[in-house]
């Protein structure tokens, strides 16, 4: 992987996503420089900025992320008179005017692809001059394609999924991007992506079919749209919870996984399934619960945590990204902060299984006509299920999902 010296990488958003990933393309050194879009002033001078860059609560110093102990000193230059921070060799150019897209100077810098980590233009619906500004802007302003850090929000239910638009997660979908087709790829959200890579292996070995059910609960780790300290809503806020203090509650929110899941992995739209989501007082170390009801075959084996186990374990083993790990281990979440590539690590340790028969009343199956009905003597089956409870750690910032987007950026370079 060579440095793209005639190429630079444009990335609009510094905030929690943003700045990771410029930490990312830094330690990987495919490009040779980065374009970042403040769109506003930060600090007093460029060295505030390159104060925010150097340092973080929740990974360290960007020198040890890079080095470890052995980090060299003096990583970061400043160019002040080009707005120009060198960190580690790598030229990272910023820019504070514009915030809307389509007005970004993404072509003087000669930029073809764009990583939006604003979490803020999410309806790829809307054109690029739209009030308020539009994902498809950065095309207006020079980009040929443009990756988007969150889910897809389409506003207007009338309206569908554009043509050129795809939702991915690396490892499980990537391969449907076509480079003549698509030009604004969402890279799905740090849960999707887990929660994608717990399905995938049940649905390649159980088939869709046995899936009879499956619900989830993600236990999240705080992110920057909750409050320090309880705030008064803003007009027409409709979830009251996210103005109370991330310090010291546990609180209830929403999670988008299931729709995104389908766009992912198309199966899933034949399965029942339901998606939560607990926001906790941590700083990021994240955890889905996968619960799912699989049908029993009459003879044979049973399904047991033995098998489900053995599943994740050779889907690991088979994965040459690495993006799936198994462990035995006894983790707690900041045991996988920081890990990198692990877009899930399955806790092989509490995995847990139990099979019951179910009740079904035939006469309340659709499909069954009434003359079939009438030549079955027993209304009332019993069918085995097997209720299985999984559990899967992800780094919700820089260990599974900015990896990931790094990985997605690249492969689609190589398609430009």
């Amino acid at each position: 992987m060579g440095i793209k010296t005639e190429e630079t990488l444009g990335i609009n958003g510094f905030g929690r996503i943003g700045k990771l990933t410029v930490w990312h393309h830094i330690a990987l050194k495919y490009y040779k420089r980065l374009v970042v879009n403040i769109g506003r002033k930060a600090g007093q001078s460029l060295e505030d900025i390159a104060h925010y860059l150097e340092r973080d609560s929740t990974y360290g110093s960007l020198s040890g992320y890079l080095y470890g102990f052995q980090a060299p000193g003096n990583l970061i230059k400043l160019d002040t008179s080009q707005n120009c921070i060198i960190a580690d060799g790598i030229e990272i150019y910023f820019l504070q005017k514009e915030r809307n897209p389509a007005d970004i100077e993404w072509r003087d810098y000669n930029i073809q692809i764009v990583v939006d980590t604003t979490g803020q233009f999410l309806d790829p619906t809307l054109y690029s001059d739209s009030s308020g500004g539009s994902i498809r802007g950065h095309i207006e302003a020079g980009a040929s394609k443009v990756i988007v850090s969150a889910p897809f929000k389409i506003k207007d239910e009338t309206k569908s999924m554009p043509e050129d638009c795809i939702t991915t997660v690396m490892g499980i979908n990537d391969n449907h991007y076509d480079p003549r087709q698509h030009t604004i790829i969402s890279n799905a959200s740090c849960t999707t992506t887990c929660l994608a890579h717990m399905v995938k292996p049940l649905i390649d070995y159980f088939g869709a079919s046995k899936i009879l059910t499956a619900s989830m609960a993600t236990i999240h780790a705080a992110t920057g749209s909750q409050q320090v300290l309880d705030r008064l809503p803003k007009k027409d806020a409709k979830d009251l919870r996210k103005n109370r203090s991330v310090f010291n509650n546990i609180i209830l929110t929403s999670t988008g996984a299931a729709q995104t899941l389908n766009l992912v992995i198309p199966e899933m739209k034949q399965i029942g399934f339901i998606a939560e989501s607990v926001r906790i007082p941590t700083i990021t170390g994240s955890l889905v619960i996968l619960m799912v009801n699989l049908q029993e075959e009459i003879s044979g084996n049973g399904i047991r945590r033995e098998l489900i186990n053995q599943v994740y374990q050779q889907a690991a083993n088979n994965d040459p990204k690495g993006y799936l790990q198994y462990s035995e281990k006894q983790n707690v979440s900041m045991d996988i902060v920081g890990l990198p590539k692990a877009a899930t690590v399955i806790e092989g340790h509490e995995t847990h299984t139990r099979t019951a028969e179910v009740s079904i009343d035939l006469n309340q199956v659709i499909g069954i006509g009434k003359n079939i009905l009438e030549q079955i003597e027993k209304k009332m089956i019993r069918i085995p299920i097997t209720q299985t409870i999984v559990y899967g750690w992800y780094d919700n910032e820089l260990g599974s999902y900015v990896n990931m987007l790094g990985d997605r950026t690249i492969s689609i370079a190589e398609t430009v």
